[in-house]
């Protein structure tokens, strides 16, 4: 596990991955608590949080340069706070920072350790993350730090507390008196690491995999919103637009952006609305529709209905909607008819005298 990254995605309110299904996400703790379990149980408590310790103490080259970024360590860390919110690793908070003394207090909620140990129902403490914030501390002291967790979420806390100081010996040390004990061996420790940078891999590729999956569906449903809108030209400066189901807000919004640019792009003076598909009408899609009138007519044009079936002209007469600004007609030939004959008038007036005969 290495620096924090921006890019990742963060977690929304229920928990969840943004951007990512909660059942992919759930899959995900899962198996990342399966194979902490499995590390613990290797290993044993102490030398699992120890070595967890160090590795955080080891990964914050990265995470460093962004905290720097900032003119103190203050707001780099508030910057870097963000960052992880986003990157699911918590929300992160300086509780307090004594330069003199050399120790600082922080606090994490949501952490991706408290949430796998809550899945197994565990309290072995978020030694990762207290390796990351005494790293950082190793940094601003320029000596070797150590954290202690001193409040555990798991446990039923608001949050997991960290409190680090100088270290009187370096975890190194420590480190290398567990793994010569006869209960753990560096082969087993490598192992565990190895699958477990394995199972982040694994995430993280599947992670792109949906994404590139959700991008497809994007451009899928715009071109579905695009055959669902179509914009026909019936006659010159005459287009028409069926509509077909139901028209919510969204698709109101699509309906309108694609007729208002036909209307610019063929100066039509007369825009077709056909309901004839349209079965049911609420005070929603009524108002819906009398927007796409107001801004055809805001362009110069004339929007003309079509189509109304009894239920749906019973439907909007019983809704009290003002009708007095919609030109309605039977169905679209009568609707293109009326277009025809009113724009005869100007076509008429346009066209040049004839010469009397010899």
């Amino acid at each position: 596990m290495g620096g924090i990254d921006g890019a990742s995605a963060g977690r929304s309110e229920d928990g969840s991955r943004e951007g990512v299904p909660r059942e992919l996400t759930i899959s995900i703790e899962t198996s990342l608590a399966g194979l902490m379990a499995g590390m613990q149980r290797m290993v044993g408590t102490e030398r699992f949080n120890i070595c967890l310790q160090s590795g955080g103490r080891e990964s914050v080259a990265a995470d460093w340069q962004i905290l720097t970024s900032r003119p103190s360590f203050e707001e780099g860390f508030a910057e870097l706070a963000r960052i992880a919110g986003r990157a699911g690793w918590g929300r992160w908070e300086l509780v307090a920072l004594d330069r003199d003394r050399k120790e600082a207090r922080f606090r994490v909620a949501g952490s991706w350790e408290s949430v796998y140990q809550q899945a197994l129902g565990v309290t072995w403490g978020a030694s990762f993350l207290a390796g990351k914030l005494a790293g950082l501390c190793s940094y601003l002291f320029d000596a070797d730090c150590w954290a202690e967790q001193t409040a555990y979420e798991v446990a039923g806390d608001p949050y997991d507390e960290f409190i680090v100081r100088l270290s009187n010996g370096t975890t190194e040390r420590e480190v290398e008196d567990l793994l010569r004990s006869d209960v753990a061996t560096r082969a087993d420790l490598a192992v565990a690491l190895e699958t477990l940078r394995h199972e982040v891999e694994e995430r993280r590729q599947t992670e792109q995999d949906l994404r590139d999956k959700l991008e497809v569906i994007r451009r899928q449903d715009e071109a579905i919103q695009a055959l669902s809108t179509p914009v026909l030209q019936l006659w010159d400066g005459v287009l028409a637009l069926p509509l077909i189901g139901a028209i919510d807000g969204r698709r109101a919004a699509a309906v309108t952006e694609r007729l208002l640019g036909e209307i610019v792009r063929t100066a039509s003076r007369f825009a077709l609305l056909d309901l004839t598909g349209v079965d049911i009408v609420d005070t929603s899609t009524a108002d819906h529709l009398l927007r796409v009138v107001r801004a055809v007519q805001l362009l110069g044009a004339r929007a003309v209905i079509t189509g109304i079936n009894p239920a749906v002209a019973q439907t909007l007469t019983s809704l009290g909607v003002d009708l007095s600004a919609l030109t309605t007609q039977q169905n679209l030939q009568e609707g293109l008819r009326y277009c025809i004959q009113e724009s005869a008038p100007a076509r008429g007036a346009k066209s040049p005298p004839r010469r009397p005969g010899p």
